[in-house]
């Protein structure tokens, strides 16, 4: 057996980095960006990136994609999955490479992911994503909600979160030297000339 296998899915190796208090890892998910979600078919790994939405009630996570794709049809042979969400702090120099380091938040859920056929749940899942990531907008008023025919045209997941865990490593404000990625990287392709 590889080591850590005889471990429980969501524990953190590092105890000292690990978050345990539900409602940390619960804020973290209803504040990240995006989410990648993991999952498997024929014993090759897949990675998908999108965004999506904590559904607290429901202890779960809604995220969509085209009507037909991989991660469908790999979550239609295969529903266990693994889902993360992270963001990067500052970046954190010492006088030996190998000290270098970086502060770093995240959350990773384990479950069974399902797609959802029932129209009325497809539609509030898609709702709470509106809602979240363009809450200054209102239905009915700034935008018309999903018709039937986008609806059918929609695959809507929810993430049945099984267990999860936290994990974040932060230093004093002072920190000699810390600095933010943002203000050495490269430009990306994507946004040239981002001022952001």
């Amino acid at each position: 057996m590889a080591a850590g296998q005889d471990r429980p899915i969501n524990e953190v190796r590092r105890r000292d980095k690990a978050v345990t208090d539900e409602g940390w890892i619960e804020a973290f998910l209803h504040s990240g960006a995006w989410g990648a979600l993991a999952t498997v078919a024929e014993g090759q790994p897949f990675i998908h990136t999108n965004l999506y939405v904590y559904d607290e009630g429901a202890h779960a996570i809604y995220l969509h994609t085209a009507r037909e794709g991989r991660t469908r049809s790999n979550l239609e042979r295969d529903g266990r999955v693994c889902f993360s969400v992270s963001e990067m702090g500052r970046l954190l120099p010492n006088e030996i490479a190998a000290e270098f380091s970086v502060e770093y938040a995240g959350v990773t859920v384990f479950g069974r992911c399902s797609v959802v056929e029932d129209d009325e749940e497809k539609a509030h899942g898609l709702q709470l994503l509106m809602d979240k990531y363009a809450p200054h907008l209102l239905p009915e008023r700034d935008y018309r909600p999903a018709n039937q025919e986008e609806l059918n045209r929609t695959s809507v997941f929810r993430v049945d979160i099984e267990s999860w865990s936290g994990k974040k490593s932060e230093k004093e404000a002072d920190f000699p030297g810390a600095f933010w990625y943002d203000g050495v990287r490269k430009p990306s392709p994507f946004s040239p000339g981002d001022t952001r």
